[in-house]
């Protein structure tokens, strides 16, 4: 009787615990799913999204507690909200990052925490061996100068005593109750403007710092960390300072995007003495002799490049916005050629030279690039003009010179019977093409300072528009 009480207790507590664990856990997104992944996207919706192994079924929703998280995840990082772990999410929850959580879609800190001074001090307890402490020393430097080119801030380097800015290089557990992961994870925290460790930044020793591409540039996060320093939380834009994940720009070429000029500016307003922060190279949009290297749609937006850039202009916010294309795509050169979008089969495609790129949204696709000769253009050809994917037809139109070709789509070749005369089966398009795109049932081409809006259907020009009209000007 006795051992037969036992063995109910046993089987009374094992079904406790498992329904305990079913209540805390919710089944695994599906039957592939690795556990090692699932174990990364619960220590990543820990660490970023305040997730919690007891939270509570939200009673409005239906949803657990963990694909509410991814949701919110996806949500920030502009990702396809599908509430599960899905391969795009997964990459970016592997993407080495800083350990600011991503709270939210704020510029700042919630309350807005700033410092009430605007003569800081700064001060470097240890360095890393990684770098020659003059090139540590030169790397902070310029990152504070990075938010001084835009505030009224300065910021001054002490050698002894508690500085309002402390920075150290340290690993795992160092004291602040956020201990670091080790290699390729979270590079980097550090705490908004306040008493005691507020301000204070601290670098994951177990990682490779260096001055350059390989390892993890130390100017490039420090300045990161500077922001969060400063009263600003993470951005959601990709191409800011302040988006949470790692992405390399050479330093000669960093600018800082108009998103966190605006965010630093608001908590300390402009600089009394401002430095050009633009490069040079950058045309003025709403000038007389704007034109543009290539342009495409992107999943309802429009990107215009330009040399080293591309304008960014969506629905949502009238206003373009400005970044360097190695910022998001390091491995591929500035000057795009052409571009164009493939929207039956959600691809970007990127010409440069003899090679293009492919994107899936704003991710490159694994094996680019390739030569455009795989495509079938003849070898006579050595770069493109300007390429535009035809919704109506399931045409893609390369063009250079004053003749294009007509690519299948669908059989993946070129069509017979090509190259043929722009001018002849495009009325009233006579000059070259700088960059065609499609907006609804028009396509719109672009030579020079001009724009032709053009009817497929009726083969004729409705309107000759400036290069720059989408901008507004």
């Amino acid at each position: 009787m006795l051992q037969k009480k036992a063995r109910m207790k046993c089987l009374l507590l094992s079904l406790l615990l498992n329904v305990a664990l079913c209540l805390a856990v919710p089944l695994l997104p599906n039957a592939g799913q690795e556990v090692g992944d699932y174990q990364t996207a619960q220590d990543y919706l820990k660490n970023f999204y305040n997730f919690k192994m007891d939270m509570p079924r939200q009673q409005k929703t239906g949803l657990d507690p963990f694909t509410e998280k991814i949701i919110q995840m996806q949500t920030f990082f502009g990702l396809e909200v599908t509430g599960k772990l899905d391969p795009k999410t997964l990459d970016i929850m592997k993407t080495p990052r800083c350990g600011v959580p991503d709270i939210g879609n704020y510029r700042t800190f919630p309350g807005q925490p700033k410092w009430k001074k605007k003569d800081l001090t700064y001060r470097v307890e240890n360095y890393t061996p990684d770098m020659a402490t003059a090139d540590v020393d030169n790397a902070i430097v310029r990152a504070f100068q990075v938010w001084s080119n835009v505030t009224p801030l300065t910021f001054k380097k002490v050698e002894y005593g508690k500085a309002d800015i402390m920075i150290s290089f340290a690993k795992k557990e160092h004291g602040d109750f956020y201990p670091f992961d080790g290699p390729h994870r979270t590079l980097a925290h550090a705490f908004a403007p306040g008493e005691g460790i507020g301000g204070d930044a601290h670098f994951d020793e177990d990682e490779t710092w260096t001055k350059g591409v390989n390892g993890y540039n130390l100017f490039l996060v420090a300045a990161h960390e500077f922001g969060h320093a400063l009263g600003l939380s993470h951005s959601n834009i990709p191409g800011a300072l302040m988006y949470p994940s790692y992405s390399y720009v050479n330093p000669s070429q960093f600018r800082l995007h108009q998103d966190d000029i605006n965010g630093i500016q608001s908590l300390y307003g402009p600089s009394k003495d401002p430095v050009r922060t633009t490069d040079s190279s950058i045309p003025d949009t709403c000038g007389t002799k704007m034109s543009f290297d290539a342009i495409t749609t992107l999943r309802g937006e429009i990107m215009f490049f330009k040399d080293r850039n591309f304008y960014r202009k969506y629905p949502q916010n009238p206003r373009p916005e400005l970044y360097l294309i190695s910022s998001l795509w390091p491995s591929i050169p500035g000057n795009i050629d052409a571009a164009y979008e493939n929207s039956a089969k959600d691809r970007v495609l990127l010409f440069k030279g003899t090679k293009f790129w492919v994107l899936n949204g704003y991710d490159l696709v694994y094996g680019y690039p390739k030569s455009i000769y795989t495509l079938g253009l003849p070898k006579t050809v050595k770069r493109l003009d300007a390429a535009v994917y035809n919704e109506d037809t399931g045409k893609t139109y390369f063009f250079t010179g004053d003749k294009y070709w007509s690519y299948d789509e669908h059989r993946k070749k070129m069509d017979r019977g090509y190259p043929r005369r722009t001018a002849v089966d495009f009325p009233g398009i006579s000059s070259k093409v700088d960059a065609v795109f499609q907006y609804y049932r028009y396509l719109y081409f672009f030579s020079g300072q001009r724009q032709y809006e053009y009817d497929f259907r009726s083969r004729r020009t409705l309107r000759v528009l400036t290069s720059n009209s989408w901008f507004r000007c």
